[in-house]
């Protein structure tokens, strides 16, 4: 199993951009698959972008998708999470997640059971 802590989160106005970091002990992250999640108050955890291990492909939700990045520096064993353009409804707390499968379909991607390791999560707030 992996170690993951995420970092970076905060408060940010509407429109602004937050970079989010996965630091990971234990496993190196080159062999793991990592995925995106977030949980906002009175919701359910939701998917918000993953990367296979190779680094490819990615995979983003539609909430997301075009204002998110996501990206590794196996050297450093951190995978990052950069949003721009940020929105209210992205307020939630944010994980970081491993997963030992390749990841390489976006139904694979986005279920939150193919992960064996996740973080203890980022509060993210955004003011509007």
């Amino acid at each position: 199993q992996v170690q993951l802590v995420e970092s970076g989160g905060g408060l940010v106005q509407a429109g602004g951009s937050l970079g989010l970091s996965c630091t990971s002990s234990g496993r190196t992250l080159s062999s793991s698959s990592m995925g995106w999640f977030r949980q906002a108050p009175g919701k359910e955890r939701e998917f918000v972008a993953a990367q296979s291990w190779r680094g490819a492909p990615t995979y983003y939700s539609d909430s997301v998708k075009g204002r998110s990045t996501i990206s590794r520096d196996n050297a450093k064993n951190t995978v990052y999470l950069e949003m721009n353009s940020l929105k209210p409804e992205d307020t939630a707390v944010y994980y970081c997640a491993a997963s030992r499968l390749a990841l390489f379909t976006s139904s694979q991607a986005i279920t939150a059971k193919n992960y064996d390791s996740w973080g203890q999560g980022s509060q993210v707030t955004v003011s509007s």
